[in-house]
This record gives structure tokens, sequence and C-alpha cells, in this order.
């Protein structure tokens, strides 16, 4: 599968459209005109799930002062309208500013489902919009989709490998660890040290760091005052990379509860379907 293709179609697109008039076509066929919001769909695949008020409220009054600087990006829809490629936040905006129309290059570029996936999630890592645990379920979603180890991730998206591993170690937190995070209640910093610890305590030290409004330093002296354990030595270290790793991957396979250890796989079953779903697996 190739990763990447259509997003690099899209792109050369955009750029030739920059380099004409409003309403001109590009060499590629492409062109930026004004459109209808109510003729936009969105891209239903879009990661980021949490856009900030103040901040399209701050985007919506520029647009209204300053107009759109950037267009949007769109695609048509074979039963009419458009298809929302690149631009969500900056839609949404326009529709706050009670804007009737956007301006939007209308790439013309044949993209299925797989690459409309692609596309919303490279943009939005490419971008830096998305808040960490929506970065980390992008990376998931990408690994799982086209099969590939984070390092191949690491070449396509330009991040290094031990970014997009420590993001996505932060899908192991708990909930309540999750959504402090996404709310910017504490930062990447803070979620890092926190990762390995039971629920009950990440609870209880994100709560101080909270409340406290403790550094990133001090929070890593509170998370070591904690621990009754001793510093894991570089071989169980190793062994906690390798039990994330197989982890994540058995998370997107197995459809059951599950627990896994140094050596040892427990899987739990609510029920006797549950059990004969598992051996139809193995068949």
């Amino acid at each position: 599968m190739a990763l990447g293709r259509g997003l690099g179609a899209i792109l050369d697109e955009v750029g030739q459209a920059y380099e004409h008039e409003m309403g001109e076509a590009t060499q590629g066929g492409g062109e930026i005109k004004e459109i209808a919001l109510d003729e936009i769909s969105p891209n239903p695949y879009q990661p980021r799930k949490y856009f900030d008020q103040t901040s399209l409220l701050e985007l919506s009054e520029s647009i209204k002062r300053h107009g759109l600087l950037q267009p949007i990006v769109v695609v048509k829809r074979g039963e009419g309208g458009y298809l929302l490629v690149a631009g969500e936040r900056r839609l949404r905006a326009h529709e706050l500013a009670d804007i009737p129309q956007i301006k939007a290059v209308v790439a013309d570029v044949d993209i299925d489902e797989l690459k409309l996936r692609e596309l919303a999630l490279i943009e939005n890592i490419q971008r830096e919009d998305l808040n960490a645990i929506e970065l980390a379920h992008s990376y998931e979603e990408l690994i799982k989709v086209y099969e590939i180890t984070h390092d191949k991730l690491s070449e396509f998206v330009n991040k290094s490998r031990s970014q997009i591993t420590n993001t996505l170690r932060l899908l192991t937190l708990c909930d309540y660890a999750q959504k402090r995070l996404i709310n910017g209640e504490i930062s990447q910093g803070h979620a890092k040290v926190l990762v390995g610890l039971d629920e009950a305590l990440q609870r209880r030290l994100v709560d101080t760091i909270v409340g406290q409004k403790l550094s990133v330093r001090e929070a890593e002296q509170l998370v070591k005052s904690s621990k009754s354990t001793p510093t894991p030595s570089k071989k169980s270290t190793e062994m906690e990379d390798f039990l994330h790793h197989h982890q994540l991957e058995l998370k997107a396979r197995l459809p059951f509860a599950f627990k896994l250890k140094s050596h040892t796989l427990e899987i739990k079953f609510k029920d006797e379907s549950d059990l004969q779903k598992f051996l139809a697996m193995l068949n």
C-alpha cells in the first residue's frame, strides 16, 4: 500500500492553484473559487475531535477583518457538492463569522476512502493541529492501516522514532489522565512521567500536579518519591517497550479484554459466544 501518494497529489494541486488568480484554471485542472458553506461536507475521517472555542473565535474575528488568507481544500463529490480535505478549523471559523461562502481550492484528483483517511491524518500531523492524544491515535491508525513500523512512520511524517514511540505510550494512560491532557490541564511532559503507573496513582498524581501547578521536573520528583519499587533495569525497560508494542497490536486484533505479561497472555471472555468467536479466529 503506497502511503502518501494521494497527499502529494493534493499538495501539488494546492501549489499550482496559488500561482493563479482566483477562479482561473491551474495546470493540474484545479481552481480557487468561492463555495457556499452548505455545499461542503466535512471529512468523516477527521481525527481532530477538540477545537478550542476561544481560538476559533479569534480566527473568526480575523477573517471578518482581513478575509481568509489561506483557502481550504476540497474535492468534488460524485453526488454533488464538495468534500472537505484540509482546513476544518478555517471552515468552522468561517461559519462563526456568519459568512455564507468560503474561498476554496477545488483539487482535481481522484480520492477514495483510504486516501481520505490518510489525508485527514497527515494534514493534521504536519500542521501540528492535534492534541497529544489525537496525535497518538493518528499514529496508531496509520501504523495499523498501512502495517508499518515506527521507523517507517517516522520517515514519512518527518518525526523522530522516539517522538512517535513516546507519543503512542500516552494511549496507555488511564482515561482520567488522558482527559486532563486533552483539556490542557497537564502538559505532554507531565503525562509522560505518568506512563506505566497504576490508574489510582495516576489519578492522584494528576490531581496533585494540577492543584499545586507543578512543573514537569517537580512532577518527575513526585513520581519518583511515589514509587515503592527500585529504578527499573535496562532489561526491564526493554521488556516494558516490548510489552507496550505488542499491547497496541493485540488491542487492534483482539475484540476481547486481555492482560499481557512478560511470558503470558490472559484473555477474558464475557460468555460462551466470546469463546466461540475466539475459536473461529483460530480456525
